[in-house]
């Protein structure tokens, strides 16, 4: 296929790295063997992951660093591995604290816990139906005969009639239909896991990136303070310069309404952080009123330098949200075989053994022993056409699942493009506006002392002020944005999961050592909880 893509299928049970099989428990051979066995033969296409697309890069030509005029020059290491807890590359202390509330106390977390839970157990009930099923069937009842029933005569009787059974009954896999259903089963289950990694690298990402981003509009307050209080300063001298005849009463007047302005800018500012700080809250579990995490500031920051950027042949493997996209194909892969199978015989196999008496006490006796044994086959012969459109339909769905794979490729690929493009020119935004702060502070002080020494007008020295106070926000702006920014490299190659510590494998479910064999047998990965 074009675009350096190709999905085939021409195996059963997509590779998984050895870290991803650590929670397969095997069961006696003898049923290992037996269910290995059915599994050759399922019907439906066989599934295989695809290949990593045929690219070396994620940019055209080489991107080695992204330098500013501060010194802090961001290099990229290519084919280095990405840290679980990335975001301790900030060092800071606040920063990690708040990450450590938000991964025990965020719902969304929890729900996308709970939901693998949901279908890790599902995957355990829908493994039990390789096996047969046993149930025992007491039964005490009191009847009354009549011989005329039979033709016969004489008076009824009455008697006590005690049973005990057990039932038996095995429908075999004979054509993979459930086996084909459990492993789409199982990779309902890969989704979810896989899901549960999106939203844990969601959280991360945005709770840093919305720490970045109070820093920021702490510091653009800041500045505006820095701004206020220099043009208070120099209203107090116009005003003295005013009262000794030196200056006109308009000047006085424009350098009021420019402090007025200035002051103008903080409100907005206050706002957006209040806003911001209640994010910072909720993500981490708790309510607005309980904020007590002190003041952000950028300084408080530390920009990573040295910035891992994973090989391209590697970055499938490596995003939670193409991972999920690759299960959701391999369930549909799945669904083909179930709608296959739904179309041939099913076979079934029955029997009982159990005891009738008249008293509880004669009971299992040689006289009172009962069985059967039983087989059955049944055929579609004429559905309507249901089963083939099913059939039709699933494949469509593995159609469809094979586009929103590809698309979900792109757009990590895009991602890791986009951030690296970013931090290109964040430095360099960074540089510019560096310069920037130093050119107009240069011009203000010359403005300041050229207007006292009556130089140049009210309009000259205006125009400074204001190019210097957008210019130190601008400087602000570039350099959260270059923090946003290396957050959003993180994220886009998936933020390190598979090097995290914090994933432990759960028991198994009680009914888990009797249908493990099933579940391993299909794929050995198996999600786990933290």
């Amino acid at each position: 296929m074009s675009n350096g893509f190709r999905v085939c299928n021409r195996r059963s049970s997509s590779g998984r790295t050895a870290a991803e099989r650590t929670g397969a428990v095997g069961v006696g051979a003898a049923v290992m063997a037996a269910l290995l066995l059915l599994a050759g033969c399922a019907v439906g296409p066989d599934f295989l992951s695809p290949p990593a697309p045929a690219v070396t890069g994620y940019l055209p030509g080489k991107q080695a660093s992204a330098a500013a005029s501060d010194g802090a020059a961001q290099k990229f290491l290519k084919g280095r591995d990405i840290p679980g807890e990335w975001w301790k590359l900030f060092h800071s202390r606040q920063l990690d604290k708040l990450i450590a509330e938000a991964l025990v106390g965020n719902p969304s977390l929890q729900a996308a816990q709970a939901t693998l839970w949901q279908a890790q157990e599902n995957l355990y009930a829908q493994a039990g139906t390789q096996l047969p099923t046993v149930d025992a069937k007491p039964s005490v009842s009191r009847q009354q005969f009549s011989p005329a029933q039979f033709g016969g005569a004489g008076s009824p009787s009455i008697f006590n009639l005690f049973q005990a059974s057990v039932n038996v009954a095995y429908t075999p896999d004979v054509f993979g239909g459930k086996w084909r259903q459990i492993e789409a089963t199982q990779a309902q289950a890969d989704y979810q896991r896989f899901e549960l990694e999106a939203t844990y690298l969601t959280l991360t990402s945005n709770l840093a990136t919305a720490v970045i981003q109070a820093a920021s509009l702490q510091g653009q307050i800041d500045v505006t303070g820095d701004i206020m209080k220099a043009e208070s300063g120099q209203l107090d001298v116009m005003r003295k310069q005013f009262d000794l005849g030196g200056i006109a009463k308009t000047d006085v007047l424009a350098q009021e309404a420019e402090l007025a302005q200035t002051q103008a800018l903080l409100p907005p500012l206050q706002k957006q952080l209040s806003q911001q700080r209640h994010l910072i809250m909720a993500l981490s579990g708790r309510f607005p009123s309980e904020d007590r995490a002190g003041a952000f500031r950028l300084s408080a920051l530390q920009l990573p330098t040295k910035l891992p950027v994973s090989l391209p042949s590697k970055l499938v493997a490596q995003r939670p949200d193409v991972r999920a996209a690759e299960a959701q194909l391999h369930q549909a892969s799945a669904q083909i075989g179930v709608a296959v199978a739904n179309r041939l015989p099913q076979f079934t196999l029955t029997g009982s053994w159990g005891s009738s008496a008249l008293t509880a006490a004669s009971l299992f006796s040689p006289s009172t022993i009962v069985w059967n044994l039983a087989a059955g086959a049944t055929q579609p012969i004429f559905h309507g056409g249901t089963l083939l459109h099913q059939q039709r339909a699933a494949e469509a769905a593995y159609d469809a699942a094979v586009g929103q794979y590809k698309s979900t490729v792109l757009t990590a690929f895009q991602n890791v493009a986009d951030s690296l493009r970013a931090l290109q020119s964040d430095a360099d935004s960074v540089k510019a506006q560096d310069a920037a702060v130093h050119a107009a502070s240069d011009s203000l002080d010359l403005s300041r002392e050229q207007y006292r020494l009556g130089a140049i007008t009210y309009v000259n020295l205006l125009t400074a002020q204001r190019t210097y106070q957008q210019a130190r926000l601008n400087l602000v702006q570039a350099q959260a944005a270059r923090f946003a920014d290396t957050v959003a490299l993180f994220q886009a190659l998936g933020g390190g999961w598979w090097n995290r510590l914090d994933v432990k494998p759960d028991p198994l479910s009680p009914e888990a050592p009797q249908v493990e064999a099933a579940v391993a047998t299909v794929s050995p990965a198996r999600p786990s909880r933290r």
